[in-house]
């Protein structure tokens, strides 16, 4: 059956129809939920309201967008919706993470060379780090103890690999709001790699 039938046969009550349709799309919410929410925990709490509210809202559904991205939107919103709860997991501001001399560099160009700091580790392709597990396994680490706003704009950028238009879709702000907030949590991260790298360089030449 094609996605359309089976929205229609979900939408008149058929769950097994719901359940072929959401099965197909779970690994990827699953996956988002994991890197807004930085454990599993959390992440499971996102799939399942998302599922929930999916079933709940199914007969909203009119297919102007595929049900997956439907389904991913309904997945922010309760990742967001679950962290606004938790005022605590945005009181840090990103200021503590951002390395000195980088405050309010907002205004800089985001894939430009943000000079001084000359330990820093160099932050240009984020994506490219991901093809090594180790270091895929402590970016993740990392992103997960970034304030959510930001955290949740690096993870569209560049886990999701959404263009930065698109990411201001779906965080609802501007283009030029959305850039800062994956500028600074790229320079923040940079920070907190190269505090990474010196450590086990130090520990190395030990």
């Amino acid at each position: 059956m094609s996605e359309h039938e089976l929205v229609q046969r979900a939408q008149a009550g058929d769950f097994e129809a719901f359940n072929e349709l959401i099965s197909t799309h779970k690994p990827r919410i699953y996956g988002l939920a994991v890197k807004l929410a930085g454990n599993t925990e959390d992440a499971e709490d996102i799939l399942q309201d998302t599922f929930l509210k999916a079933i709940d809202k199914i007969d909203q559904f009119r297919g102007e967008s595929s049900f997956g991205t439907w389904l991913y939107a309904i997945a922010l919103n309760e990742a967001r919706a679950m962290f606004q709860k938790r005022k605590q997991a945005d009181l840090r501001p990103i200021d503590e993470y951002l390395p000195s001399g980088h405050h309010g560099e907002e205004s800089m160009a985001l894939d430009g060379e943000h000079g001084g700091a000359p330990n820093l580790f160099d932050w240009k392709d984020p994506e490219k780090l991901f093809e090594a597990q180790e270091l895929r396994q402590t970016i993740n680490r990392l992103v997960a103890e970034l304030p959510y706003v930001y955290r949740e704009a690096f993870v569209l950028r560049y886990i999701e690999e959404l263009s930065v238009k698109e990411v201001a879709e779906k965080i609802g702000e501007s283009e030029a709001a959305t850039k800062s907030r994956i500028l600074r949590a790229r320079l923040a991260l940079r920070e907190r790699l190269s505090e990474v790298f010196e450590e086990r360089y130090e520990r190395k030449m030990s």
